[in-house]
């Protein structure tokens, strides 16, 4: 098994052990500005060894795909999960947008084994964070009355710390090249996995912290944790070979399908919608769809990419 997943598991462990393991707050803000800077820094300095206008179809296709997955959540959480509009649309908008650590983990598995992909892939990461996030709180405020503050929501979701530090690494990255970043690439791309496995523990500590959760909201939602998460990723995987990906960066698209919000999300839907409750997404984005996804989903989504691949002309 990888070890950036047995440090998962161990901070799963400790916590449910009770253990007094905890990484300091400072420490954990500094490995997340990280791990954001050195995934757009790498997928900027790719892109500047490819022409912009090439990538605009794949780029239209991601949008549609960030656009999709939410209206495709939503119905089942209002009428199979019976949630009413407003928990229903934030859990959707969490599941439309993406978790950009599980694409650190999917990205270091790929990296580990030789498979090759397009190292631009941290561009749709951007792509596909924003259009789940609008439709969710389009949803949600549907029929409903009230007003919403547009000027504060568009500046929580894209001067967000996720969005700024992925996206300006990516202009960076781009303007910058390889050779200019070149006195970087030790610390920012060699060091990359031993600074994933120091976040995993922290992740594994506060995905266990949120079980609590999980069980007050039933069985339903450790359903739809597990199950879209596939549906999903079939649905990714599909559109990146129809976009012309290479199975390695079509597994990695299919993966951030897979993937939930925890981060943008909850701060975006605070601010759209106040009255979803926010542990219901939580429990089911970190609680258990971020485990799902790092311990059994991601060489899941490696063989299906291996069937499904093939399978498109």
């Amino acid at each position: 098994m990888d070890p950036v997943v047995l440090f998962f598991l161990l901070g799963v462990i400790a916590r449910l052990l009770k253990s007094d393991l905890r990484l300091p707050e400072a420490m954990y803000e500094g490995l997340s500005i990280y791990l954001l800077l050195a995934i757009g820094l790498k997928g900027g300095v790719e892109l500047a060894k490819h022409p912009i206008g090439p990538l605009l179809p794949q780029v239209g296709g991601v949008l549609l795909l960030g656009m999709a997955l939410p209206l495709l959540a939503y119905p089942v959480l209002r009428h199979v999960g019976r949630f009413g509009r407003p928990d229903a649309a934030s859990i959707a908008a969490h599941y439309g947008s993406v978790s950009m650590v599980t694409f650190a983990v999917a990205l270091a598995f790929l990296v580990d084994r030789g498979i090759p992909h397009e190292e631009y892939m941290p561009l749709f990461v951007v792509v596909l964070e924003v259009p789940g996030l609008m439709i969710g709180i389009l949803i949600a405020k549907l029929g409903a009355g009230g007003g919403l503050r547009w000027g504060a929501l568009a500046h929580e979701v894209f001067l967000g710390r996720s969005i700024l530090l992925l996206g300006g690494g990516l202009a960076i990255g781009w303007i910058s090249g390889p050779e200019a970043l070149a006195p970087q690439a030790k610390l920012f791309f060699d060091l990359f996995k031993a600074v994933l496995a120091l976040f995993m523990l922290e992740m594994g500590l506060v995905a266990a912290s949120r079980i609590r959760d999980l069980r007050r909201a039933g069985l339903f939602l450790l359903a739809f944790g597990t199950i879209v998460p596939c549906v999903f990723a079939v649905i990714g995987i599909t559109t990146g070979a129809l976009i012309g990906l290479s199975p390695g960066g079509a597994m990695l698209l299919g993966t951030l399908a897979a993937s939930a919000s925890y981060i943008a999300a909850p701060a975006a839907m605070r601010i759209a919608v106040p009255e979803a409750n926010p542990s219901l997404s939580l429990a089911a984005s970190l609680g258990v769809t971020f485990p799902f996804n790092v311990v059994v989903g991601i060489p899941l989504y490696h063989r299906l990419t291996g069937m499904l691949h093939a399978a498109v002309p």
